[in-house]
């Protein structure tokens, strides 16, 4: 989906002792950054992941244990980590068909996910799954003809605002791109009140054609 008006997909981080008690508030935060990344059709499966990625941890490290939960877009793919500092309890998975309770957690994960797996390093290991996004862009956010018009035109208002030889809109940072998103609707202002135009009107009219599109997808 679009993401005109969600914050930037910056990584974050959340140190937290893993307890059963903190699963709840865990994913209620992860629902509100997908929901400020414009990934909101991701939130019920995310928040899955991270209650079994958690409860894993409870499980098989240990209650109390100090653990950091991380998000980050990974190409077109959100990805979730949960780090703990025992490298030697590895998650396992269980087969369809075994009785076991042991890896059914993961069993789930792999089900809901793109991938899934483990980082290693010395004292410390991150368990990490994947969840493709309808993005088509590195950043994670959809393209098209509209899109594709708009980064056009941004690039062009913003060689005046960070002229370095040869960087195009994908290299802006987010403010520098609003900043030439402004300077592009007050020109147009400029030029349809110059025309005998009823700018607010057209505003209104502008608006109504967002979100009829938006909705559409």
């Amino acid at each position: 989906m679009d993401c005109t008006g969600c914050m930037p997909r910056r990584a974050w981080e959340l140190p937290f002792l893993a307890e059963a008690e903190e699963v709840a508030a865990l994913r209620r935060l992860l629902r509100l950054h997908l929901e400020f990344w414009g990934l909101q059709e991701l939130s019920e499966a995310a928040e899955l992941c991270v209650s079994e990625l958690v409860a894993n941890v409870i499980k098989h490290v240990g209650p109390g244990t100090p653990t950091t939960l991380a998000v980050r877009m990974n190409g077109t793919r959100l990805r979730i980590e949960v780090h703990d500092p025992d490298p030697r309890a590895l998650p396992t998975l269980a087969d369809a068909d075994s009785d076991a309770e042991s890896g059914r957690g993961m069993a789930l994960i792999d089900a809901l996910t793109d991938r899934w797996g483990v980082d290693l390093t010395v004292g410390r290991k991150a368990t990490w799954c994947e969840l493709r996004t309808s993005g088509t862009a590195d950043d994670g956010h959809v393209t098209g003809p509209r899109m594709a018009r708009a980064a056009d035109v941004l690039g062009f208002y913003a060689s005046s605002l960070n002229p370095s030889p040869g960087a195009g809109v994908s290299r802006l940072k987010a403010t520098v791109a609003e900043e030439a998103a402004i300077g592009v609707i007050t020109d147009l202002l400029h030029w349809l009140q110059a025309h005998g135009r009823d700018s607010e009107q057209v505003l209104d009219r502008a608006q109504v054609h967002f979100e009829a599109e938006v909705q559409a997808h």
